[in-house]
């Protein structure tokens, strides 16, 4: 599905339509994680925001403390 982005005050805005959002188990008040690899966007909607926190924070650290090791890696 190819899909254009809106006008939405000075952003822009991606609707998704109801049945995607069926399909994905979220509501138009549902909060989405984004992430990008700079070539592309992926949403994922929250399940459990104390989960997703507490993984977010677990990134987090992880990267801080192996930082060097990472940029290494991707060398």
């Amino acid at each position: 599905m190819i899909k254009s982005l809106v006008k939405h005050g000075n952003s822009s805005a991606l609707v998704i339509e109801k049945p995607i959002l069926s399909l994905l188990g979220a509501t138009a008040e549902s909060e989405f994680e984004v992430v990008t690899d700079g070539k592309s966007l992926i949403l994922t909607p929250v399940q459990d925001n104390v989960r997703h926190e507490r993984f977010r924070k677990a990134v987090a650290k992880t990267g801080k403390r192996y930082s060097k090791t990472f940029e290494e890696l991707a060398r």
